[in-house]
């Protein structure tokens, strides 16, 4: 389980995180919704240790985040997959090869490396986050940029991924059709802190003036800040 705990964070004088608190449940796919710069992203860097908290803590699997050495928080890393908002590999390499670098660290036989770069390209059709078969997926703003028709493939992906590996997920968005798409829950994100938790229909039938003015598309002043 990823637990989220009285988290707050602060970049120079603006609040990004505000005694933010969440759990992740297991074995389901968790979306974190809200205005572009609610805190979201920030969020999500502090379960793999990118980003430190000011105050409380982040705990996945019962282990601190935040007060992991470098060996063990190297560690966690191989139990979670990280889908980046933009590129993060290496373009003089094929996505193979990029793949089989990650396997490679951790070290599988060369047999065995290519086995899994060809299992993984198959399930995703060559979207390369989940070789390493993590016990999360955290996705940061992954249909950005894409139409309509590519975002809905690219949905659908992270609804496989979750039923085929058994991944718990934790998707940043703040595209409703694709949240609707993916989600098991919601979390509303507001100004750094939860607004509102529940299932994609709790959420649709919301009565939560804020929220809804989001679900509707009417601007609401303040809703801006850090990603």
């Amino acid at each position: 389980m990823i637990e989220f705990r009285a988290v707050s964070k602060r970049f120079g004088d603006k609040v990004v995180l505000d005694d933010f608190s969440l759990a992740i449940p297991e074995g389901e796919t968790t979306v974190l919704l809200g205005y572009s710069g609610t805190g979201k992203s920030v969020a999500l860097k502090h379960i793999v240790g990118l980003i430190e908290p000011d105050a409380g803590d982040v705990a996945v699997d019962g282990q601190m985040v935040n007060q992991l050495g470098y060996d063990d928080l190297m560690l966690l890393r191989t139990r979670i997959g990280y889908v980046f908002q933009f590129a993060a590999l290496f373009d003089s390499l094929s996505v193979g090869e990029n793949l089989a670098l990650g396997l490679r660290r951790q070290g599988l036989e060369a047999s065995r490396v290519e086995t899994r770069v060809a299992e993984s390209l198959k399930l995703v059709e060559l979207e390369g986050a989940i070789a390493l078969r993590p016990r999360y997926i955290l996705y940061d703003e992954p249909t950005t940029g894409l139409d309509p028709v590519t975002t809905a493939a690219m949905d659908d992906l992270m609804v496989r991924a979750r039923r085929e590996l058994g991944a718990t997920s934790v998707v940043v968005t703040h595209d409703l059709r694709s949240a609707f798409a993916v989600a098991d829950r919601i979390a509303f994100l507001y100004q750094g802190r939860i607004r509102q938790v529940g299932s994609v229909a709790e959420i649709r039938d919301t009565t939560d003036p804020l929220v809804r003015e989001f679900l509707e598309g009417r601007p609401t002043p303040g809703g801006g800040g850090h990603a």
